[in-house]
């Protein structure tokens, strides 16, 4: 298993000390950055500034909204950050959520799988340097009785393939990631709860005629040390109440539904209930404390091994670890995750 380090969005007021951690990431040997976007700092920009100040560490979309660009235009992205630092690049895709997708990009939030699977098809046939004719249901290139003429993509990526990772949280989007991606990027992981997500991931790994071991499993995990785990946890709160209570409508919270999978349906609606309500430390206060340390790694060195050692027992090959420190501990939480790793036995 190797580590990895979510940045998470940038303009937070902790870009500098986010560089930093890319640099330290660099320097401790870390597989690869990664870097959000949602409806303020955009990935690519922010990518390319860090791929210009590390040397070894890959870089890395987590995610590319889908409804912001055409497949043409991240086609585009993909090769040139790739071009730009020399090999490092991997493409994370995302279908974002019916608020940002229709309120911030205009674009109707319908039929995500295949439009999903449609937008991977007509990138990849672009990074391949084929000409881009596509018909489907979602996407026709060129448009027809019209000047459009079919093109090839004019940059050479500095790899014949760029590795591709769907963040996916359903069941259908499980299987498609299985079946058409080289990586998946789930959020809330668990060990003791990824068995049926791995199921169905594996599950359209065999329509592709392979195993599950032919993709990159690489959640993006809270990391923070510190002597009490419980405390520690409290440093999470606000980030599990707002992707549970607030990251969708009452209706339709991917997030939500997730915990309700995993087992936490009654907390899940109370977390829901008191963030829409505004009540925001209620809704901290709701989200339970087993569901923090399941998806997290939280306290002492030793007990951080002792995690790591089972999310890859559950089939991490990357572990991307979200420091969630004061940005002056940065560098040190970083060092303790490479510590903890060396003493898990799974490096």
């Amino acid at each position: 298993m190797r580590l990895g380090l979510n940045l998470g969005y940038w303009g937070a007021g902790n870009d500098a000390s986010n560089l930093a951690m890319a640099k330290q990431a660099d320097e401790l040997g870390f597989s690869v950055v990664w870097v959000a976007e949602a409806y303020g700092s955009d990935a690519p920009t922010v990518l390319a500034w860090v791929a210009a100040q590390t040397s070894s560490v890959d870089i890395g979309s987590a995610v590319l909204q889908i409804p912001a660009r055409t497949p043409a235009a991240t086609a585009m992205t993909a090769a040139t950050l790739d071009t730009l630092s020399q090999g490092r690049f991997r493409l994370g895709l995302g279908v974002s959520g019916p608020q940002v997708s229709e309120g911030w990009h205009g674009v109707r939030f319908t039929a995500p799988l295949a439009r999903t699977r449609e937008y991977v098809d007509i990138v990849s046939t672009a990074l391949r340097r084929e000409k881009v004719r596509y018909d489907g249901d979602h996407f026709t290139l060129p448009l027809p009785e019209g000047p459009g003429k079919a093109l090839r993509l004019t940059v050479h990526p500095v790899r014949e393939h760029i590795p591709t990772y769907l963040a996916a949280i359903g069941p259908r989007n499980l299987e498609l990631t299985g079946e058409i991606a080289d990586g998946w990027l789930p959020v809330f992981f668990s060990p003791e709860h990824a068995a049926t997500q791995l199921d169905h991931l594996r599950a359209g790994a065999e329509k592709a005629g392979r195993g599950l071991d032919a993709l990159d499993i690489a959640p993006t995990v809270p990391l923070v040390p510190g002597d009490d785990w419980r405390v520690c946890a409290d440093s999470v709160r606000a980030y599990a109440a707002l992707y549970l209570g607030g990251m969708g409508s009452r209706d339709r919270n991917f997030y939500n539904r997730l915990a309700c999978r995993m087992g936490f349906a009654d907390a899940a609606a109370e977390v829901q209930e008191k963030y829409l309500a505004r009540d925001y430390e209620g809704a901290m206060a709701a989200v339970p404390l087993e569901f923090l340390d399941a998806t997290s790694l939280l306290g002492p060195t030793d007990r951080i091994a002792e995690r790591m050692a089972a999310f890859a027992g559950a089939g991490v090959t990357t572990l991307t670890v979200a420091p969630f420190v004061d940005p002056a501990a940065g560098a040190e939480t970083l060092r303790t995750a490479v510590r903890a790793l060396e003493r898990s036995g799974v490096a």
